[in-house]
């Protein structure tokens, strides 16, 4: 996968599909920058950080997708390889449903992900060296570029959607104490069912990632 890096973006998310539409770059391709100044987050909020903390943004073909995974739950999968690759580096870090990594009780980053045509594009952003106040950076020390670098190894060969199922269904019980956001609800995620798709059942209604 080409790696595409940059000192600054507005969002590499922004960048790399605005290349995409304009047949400029295709996937797979990764593009990252040192600095981030318009980044975007979950629920339309900013992902704003300083340099030396991670921004990049991997775009994807469906067909190399596998064929267990559904679109909604794009997130979780890719997210999750995230999280299994800082583990290996000695992270204590976890992922909270459906797409935010966390250390303890505070947010470190998260992933987002959409798609154009028939390109699946995920950006992700994680507090590296800093954090603003009320979040937290990571537990490790990695450089951007180095940790950008093995992530984009990692889709030499994806694993099946149920493999990585497998090792979240233990994981979402960190999730059970916090709160997620549904059609401007605040829902506890206390009773809630994770289903073999990673969508959840809460209070009768099913509940997707969408992001």
């Amino acid at each position: 996968m080409d790696i595409h890096w940059f000192e600054s973006l507005e969002s590499t998310q922004s960048y790399l599909i605005e290349e995409l539409k304009a047949l400029r770059l295709q996937a797979p391709v990764c593009v990252g920058a040192l600095s981030q100044t318009m980044g975007k987050g979950s629920r339309g909020n900013s992902w704003i950080g300083q340099e030396g903390n991670l921004f990049i943004s991997v775009a994807l073909p469906r067909a190399l997708l596998p064929e267990d995974l559904k679109l909604e739950s794009s997130s979780i999968y890719f997210a999750f390889l995230m999280k299994e690759l800082l583990a290996t580096l000695g992270s204590k870090v976890w992922l909270k449903w459906p797409n935010d990594f966390y250390l303890n009780d505070k947010k470190i980053g998260g992933v987002i992900t959409n798609l154009t045509g028939n390109t699946l594009v995920c950006g992700i952003g994680i507090n590296l060296v800093s954090a603003p106040e009320y979040f937290e950076k990571i537990d490790i020390t990695v450089s951007t570029y180095d940790l950008t670098k093995s992530y984009s190894e990692l889709f030499k060969k994806l694993p099946a959607w149920k493999q990585i199922f497998s090792n979240y269904k233990i994981e979402f019980e960190n999730s059970r104490d916090f709160f997620i956001h549904s059609s401007n609800e605040k829902i506890a995620l206390r009773r809630a069912v994770l289903c073999e798709d990673g969508s959840l059942e809460c209070d009768g209604q099913r509940i997707y990632s969408l992001r």
